[in-house]
C-alpha cells in the first residue's frame, strides 16, 4: 500500500511507538552535513526517495533506538511499522523537528539552522549545522521550532518584517512536505525475505543476514557478535575478514543445519536452531578454513576462487567434538579432488543453491563413509584455460592457476629460495606475480596484450627480482638464475626446463602441456 507521509505524521507516529527501528538495521550514520543537505533538498522540493515500512503484528525481540531517542512502547494490540528503507532520512527529520522526547546522546548532534544570508544559488545550501557559539542572531533561525507553534513564534518575533515573511514560507514548506512511502503487511518471514532480496537489488543495504540476526537474538546470544569472535579466531589463518561476508556465513548456518542454502530455507531457520547449533557451525567453518590453508595453500579469503565452496566444505567439518572432525587420507584426497574439479570446471559459477544441495549431501556422506565419491561431475581442462585466460587479479581462473602453482612449492626465479606463500597469498598483490617472458620484450616483438598476459606466461616473481629482469630477453636474464638450481626452479614453477632458451610460442605450447598435466593430476 502506498501513501504519502508528512513530516508531522512521521513525528507523531514515532512518538506513539508505531514506527520503529528493527535491530537488523545498521546504526544511524549520517553526519550533520548530510542532515543539512536533506533539509535543503526538501526546501528546494527535490525528491528524497521513498520510505519503505513493514507492517506486522509480531514484535521483534531486538530493536534499535532511533538515533539519539528511545522510541516509546506502542499501544497494545496495535500493529507496528518497522522501517526497512529510509531509516537515515526518518531519523534525521525526527531529530531535527521533534520536541517531545529527551535525547540519549548516543550520537554527536548539531542543531540545524536556516541561514537568511545564504546564497539563493540552487547549488548552495540554505541550511547549516552549527555549534551554539556559531549561531548569529538575526541570521540563523533554528529549524527545531518549525513544528512547535509557541517556540516558533517566540523565535520569529525577533525578526524584521522581511525575514518573518521568509521564515513563514519556510515553515509552510516543511509542514506541507510529504515523503512517498510504501507499506508491506505480513507476519511471514519468507515473504519479507523475498521483499528484502528485491530491495537489495535496488541498492538498499539490508539483507537476510541482518534479519536472521534479529530473529535469532536472545539475551545471551547475538549472531553478529558470535561471528565477529569467530573472525578473530580465524585471523591467524588469513580469514579474519570473513565476518564481512554476511551471505556466506548465513549459508554456512543453513547448509550445516538444513543441508540447503536457498533464501526460503535460510529465512525459515529459527533462533533456537541457530543458537543450539552454533558451536557445530563454528567448528565447520574453522575446520574448512584450516583444511584450505593446510592442504590447498589457500591463505586468505581473497584467494578462494569460489568463497561459496566454503559452505559445502564446512558441512564435512561441522561437529560437536571439541577436538574437531578428523579425516582419513581417503577423505582428504576426495575433498582435494572435489576442490580442484569444482574450480577448473567453474562448477560454482551458476546454480549455486543446487550445487550446495548436492555437494553438502555428498560431503556429509563422505564424513561417515571414506569410500564415498563426491566429485562425480565432468571436468575437462583445455589448453585455452591457460593460453587464452588473462592474468587478472580477482578472477576465478587466475586464482585457480595461482593456487595450482602454490601447491607445486615454487621457488623464486632469481635466488632459487622457496617462495614464502603464507606472506604472498595473504593479500591479493599483483606485485608478487610477473611475466616469464617480459612484457616489454614481447611488445617490442609486436605481440598483443592477450598473448602477452595469458596465464601460461606468469609465475611467482617478486617485484625486486622483476626489476632485475626488466625487459631482458629470457636467453639473457637466464644468466641471473643459479645454474645448479635452474632445473628445480623451472620444475617448481611448472615450466619446461629449457623455457628460457625457447621462442615464446614454443614456450607457451610446452608450458601449457605441463600445466594441463598438472591439472589432470589434481582432478583425477
Amino acid at each position: 500500500m502506498a501513501e504519502n507521509l508528512s513530516i508531522r505524521k512521521i513525528i507523531d507516529r514515532i512518538i506513539s511507538g508505531e514506527i520503529r527501528i528493527p535491530a537488523f538495521q545498521r546504526e544511524f550514520v549520517w553526519t550533520s552535513d548530510q542532515v543539512s543537505f536533506l533539509l535543503d533538498s526538501i526546501y528546494k522540493n527535490f525528491p528524497i526517495g521513498t520510505v519503505f515500512l513493514w507492517k506486522t503484528s509480531s514484535r521483534l525481540e531486538s530493536e534499535r533506538d532511533l538515533g539519539n531517542f528511545t522510541i516509546p512502547e506502542p499501544r497494545k494490540e496495535h500493529p507496528v511499522y518497522y522501517v526497512l528503507d529510509g531509516q537515515q532520512r526518518i531519523t534525521s527529520l525526527f531529530s531535527v523537528f521533534q520536541t517531545d522526547l529527551t535525547s540519549n546522546n548516543n550520537y554527536e548532534w548539531l542543531d540545524i539552522y536556516y541561514d537568511f544570508q545564504a546564497s539563493n544559488d540552487i547549488q548552495e545550501s540554505k541550511f547549516d549545522a552549527l555549534q551554539p557559539h556559531e549561531v548569529i542572531d538575526g541570521r540563523h533561525f533554528p529549524m527545531s521550532v518549525i513544528f512547535d507553534a509557541s517556540k516558533f513564534f517566540h523565535e520569529a518575533s525577533k525578526l524584521d518584517k522581511d525575514k518573518l515573511s521568509e521564515i513563514l514560507k519556510v515553515q509552510q514548506m516543511f509542514q506541507e512536505y510529504s515523503l512517498p512511502s510504501q507499506e508491506f503487511e505480513t507476519d511471514s518471514k519468507e515473504s519479507i525475505a523475498i521483499v528484502f532480496e528485491r530491495i537489495n537489488r535496488a541498492g538498499t543495504p539490508l539483507n537476510t543476514y541482518q534479519l536472521l540476526t534479529a530473529w535469532s537474538w536472545s539475551a545471551d546470544f547475538d549472531l553478529q557478535e558470535e561471528f565477529s569472535e569467530l573472525s578473530e579466531d580465524l585471523k591467524p589463518f588469513g580469514f579474519g575478514n570473513i565476518s564481512e561476508e554476511k551471505d556466506l556465513l548465513l549459508k554456512c548456518c543453513s547448509g550445516i543445519i538444513r543441508g540447503d542454502t536457498s533464501p526460503k530455507t535460510i529465512i525459515s531457520l529459527t533462533g533456537e536452531e541457530v543458537r543450539s547449533n552454533f558451536s557445530t557451525i563454528k567448528s565447520g567453518i574453522k575446520g574448512a578454513i584450516e583444511f584450505l590453508k593446510d592442504q590447498l595453500k589457500v591463505n586468505s579469503l581473497e584467494w578462494m576462487p569460489y568463497p561459496s565452496m566454503i559452505v559445502s566444505l564446512a558441512s564435512f567439518f561441522a561437529t560437536t567434538k571439541t577436538s574437531g572432525q578428523a579425516y582419513s587420507d581417503k577423505q582428504r584426497e576426495q575433498l582435494i579432488k572435489w576442490f580442484w574439479k569444482s574450480n577448473f570446471s567453474r562448477r560454482y559459477n551458476s546454480g549455486i543453491q543446487d550445487k550446495h544441495r548436492a555437494d553438502i549431501k555428498n560431503i556429509k556422506a563422505l564424513s561417515k563413509d571414506e569410500n564415498k565419491e563426491i566429485a562425480e561431475f565432468d571436468c575437462i581442462v583445455e589448453p585455452f584455460f591457460f593460453k587464452e585466460s588473462n592474468f587478472t587479479m580477482g578472477t576465478v581462473n587466475t586464482k585457480t592457476f595461482v593456487l595450482m602453482l602454490a601447491n607445486s612449492n615454487p621457488k623464486s626465479f632469481i635466488s632459487g629460495a622457496q617462495v614464502r606463500l603464507g606472506d604472498v597469498l595473504k593479500t591479493v598483490n599483483r606485485n608478487e606475480f610477473h611475466h616469464i617472458f617480459p612484457k616489454r620484450f614481447l611488445e617490442k616483438q609486436g605481440l598483443n596484450k592477450k598473448n602477452i598476459n595469458c596465464l601460461a606466461n606468469f609465475c611467482f616473481l617478486n617485484n625486486a627480482d622483476n626489476q632485475k629482469i626488466k625487459d631482458k630477453n629470457p636467453k639473457d636474464y637466464k644468466n641471473l638464475l643459479p645454474t645448479k638450481s635452474l632445473e628445480v626452479i623451472m620444475q617448481s614453477s611448472l615450466c619446461p626446463e629449457n623455457s628460457l632458451d625457447l621462442e615464446y610460442h614454443d614456450f607457451l605450447d610446452k608450458r601449457t602441456n605441463i600445466l594441463i598435466s598438472k591439472a589432470q593430476e589434481l582432478i583425477s
